[in-house]
């Protein structure tokens, strides 16, 4: 533990709410995942000790879009875009957090606020030479590969949220650091205390890359029991170590048993876990149920949801576009590629052929994946 935090524990006093702990999200996307789990399980166990969580819904940077790790423009979102995903993400957060105990701030109260004298001003703050000294952009410019100057703007931009909100202490991933020193930087300049940066390990995704938002490898906080266990269940067997360590409250011995035993059971249990975490514990005995059912005795789920036809009874239409129809498959041209690669089945068989017609006076049993069902029905 650093002096700097040790000092600021001292004269914390818990009465007056402790100190202002802060972890900021940007809703590049309608949902957060395990991934923001590993910092917010770190948040609430300092929230029941009485510090103060500070969570910046970063509402103006997502419009930026943060740079970290990233080896490629960053797309820029609109203003509409970014409310979309806004809907539940307190919401989501408080899951983990007790949400009545929680400070919640757009960064777009100050930002909006800002005239260009003082933008310019903030951006003045830093240097061209400082910001290109991250390791990312270091990367993109020995690759020729273009770098925005709204990218520059970002660190800078979180880092000022920091001295708006007076954070003793952020939080943030290991990918995070340079966006977390930016801040103790401007603190400084304004007379701030600098805040103490605490970062947490990063975890892998289901692809075994980093999990991320823009990569599609994540499991949502609010995905379902079942998905969240069959998803859990995908993960490489060397990513549980870290799994079970950051997302779990098992102890090192029972951890080091369950990893020295067969892979599967230990899985088992860190998905369980996972689903215990965000759902309860029965929806995590039933989930464990479910799975065992589905794929140990391979037996098919419970409880199938039962479509209509989205086509009149005498009209026949393609696999892909019924797929696409009753939310199996987010397009047409994504169920094509799920039919390509032997994913889907109709009545248990196995289709490849894209052509394959499906008349709507008949039912059939649609299968796309390990997990995702749906029986189709003739409308009334």
């Amino acid at each position: 533990m650093s002096l700097d935090l040790v000092r600021k524990l001292e004269r914390a006093s818990p009465e007056k709410g402790g100190l202002r702990l802060k972890f900021g999200m940007d809703p590049s996307s309608p949902d957060l995942h395990v991934g923001h789990a590993v910092v917010l399980l770190k948040l609430r166990d300092l929230q029941r000790l009485g510090h103060t969580i500070v969570l910046i819904v970063g509402d103006a940077t997502a419009m930026v879009g943060d740079p970290s790790g990233r080896n490629k423009l960053r797309p820029q979102l609109t203003r509409e875009e970014v409310q979309a995903n806004l809907g539940t993400y307190t919401e989501q957060a408080g899951i983990l957090l007790d949400m009545r105990r929680t400070e919640v701030r757009r960064n777009s109260e100050w930002f909006d606020a800002m005239r260009f004298e003082d933008l310019l001003r903030l951006l003045a703050r830093r240097t061209v030479a400082q910001t290109l000294a991250r390791e990312d952009f270091q990367k993109r410019l020995s690759s020729d590969t273009p770098i925005g100057l709204h990218e520059l703007v970002y660190p800078v931009m979180q880092g000022w949220d920091s001295v708006m909100v007076k954070a003793d202490v952020e939080f943030g991933g290991t990918d995070q650091l340079f966006n977390l020193l930016v801040g103790r930087d401007l603190q400084s300049q304004v007379g701030q205390e600098p805040q103490v940066v605490l970062m947490s390990p990063l975890i892998n995704g289901l692809d075994g890359r980093k999990m991320s938002k823009s990569y599609g490898n994540t499991i949502g906080l609010t995905d379902a029991p079942q998905e969240v266990f069959g998803k859990t269940m995908s993960i490489v067997d060397g990513a549980m170590p870290v799994w079970f360590e950051l997302l779990t409250r098992i102890g090192d011995d029972e951890r080091k048993t369950l990893l020295g035993g067969h892979p599967r059971e230990a899985k088992a249990r860190l998905a369980a876990e996972l689903v215990e975490l965000l759902h309860g514990r029965e929806a995590a005995q039933a989930a464990r149920a479910e799975f065992d059912r589905r794929f140990v005795e391979k037996e098919l789920p419970a409880e199938i949801p039962i479509v209509s036809w989205p086509l009149p009874a005498a009209h026949a239409t393609s696999l892909p576009t019924l797929l696409h129809l009753i939310g199996l498959a987010a397009s047409s041209s994504e169920a094509r590629r799920l039919i390509g690669q032997g994913g889907v089945k109709v009545n248990g068989k196995v289709i490849k052929d894209v052509t394959t017609p499906l008349l709507a006076a008949d039912e059939h049993l649609i299968q796309v994946g390990k997990r995702r069902f749906a029986r189709v029905k003739p409308a009334p």
